[in-house]
């Protein structure tokens, strides 16, 4: 047991170091990064929990909570090289479970949505969301319900998600829209979206509209030209008839 902690406790300390340029070295993060701390907090509340240890294990993980802005339930399932950038507001959830090599950056919640009343019935019920191997998830992302986030997926910053996301696909926006993407994504994105490259999905859309609306006020331009043209046929035919009238009336 010991020895797969202290394994768990070294990758997790080398995907720090790997993922955050400003790590300079393994002393540094092993002293100053709280969302580390939050992690090996975690890795010992968790063994804890499995020997039926849970007060203790709950009090443990409210002081982490307390000294790194980091909550994360003792009895949540996280694999290794789990990595939390800057860590501050951070809340992972009970029947939460997370694969290998994930990074969360701050203000991610991964929650339940079950209603509050009737609790005793959730007990022991997934609640919480899965999230595969190698899966980012940006600062301020909402993953809600027990979904399934697919390995190698990319969620973006502020990015609120109740269903489902593919393997190798990104996701932005509110509610949750996917990107185009077909090639399998094993490079580190920060932040979930890589270079920022990233088109907004209402892109075309928007486009079409604003396509639309001109193709109209061109045609309401046609016909308001029609309707001033025919006006003034119409004036000059009634000032025409006048003038006849009144030849008549002189003759």
């Amino acid at each position: 047991m010991s020895k797969n902690l202290f394994h768990l406790i070294k990758t997790d300390l080398v995907a720090a170091k790997d993922k955050d340029p400003a790590a300079r070295n393994y002393f540094e993060v092993s002293l100053t990064y709280s969302g580390f701390h939050a992690i090996l907090f975690y890795r010992i509340c968790h063994i804890l929990w499995r020997f039926k240890l849970k007060f203790v294990s709950r009090f443990l993980s409210n002081l982490a909570r307390i000294l790194t802005s980091v909550e994360i339930h003792p009895a949540a399932k996280i694999g290794e090289s789990f990595f939390i950038d800057h860590g501050s507001g951070l809340v992972i959830g009970e029947t939460c479970i997370i694969g290998k090599n994930v990074t969360l950056y701050q203000h991610t919640t991964l929650g339940g949505i079950s209603p509050a009343v009737n609790s005793k019935s959730q007990i022991n019920v997934k609640r919480h969301p899965t999230i595969g191997n190698n899966v980012i998830i940006g600062s301020g992302a909402q993953i809600l319900g027990p979904v399934n986030i697919g390995k190698n997926a990319r969620i973006g910053a502020n990015a609120v998600v109740l269903s489902n996301v593919p393997e190798n696909m990104t996701y932005v926006g509110i509610p949750a829209r996917k990107l185009e993407s077909t090639n399998k994504q094993n490079n580190f994105d920060p932040y979930g979206i890589g270079d920022g490259k990233i088109d907004d999905p209402n892109k075309k859309s928007i486009h079409a509209l604003f396509n639309e609306i001109h193709q109209l006020s061109e045609k309401i331009n046609e016909l308001q030209s029609k309707i001033t043209n025919k006006k003034a046929i119409d004036v000059k035919n009634v000032l025409i008839k006048k003038k006849n009238l009144k030849l008549k009336d002189d003759v």
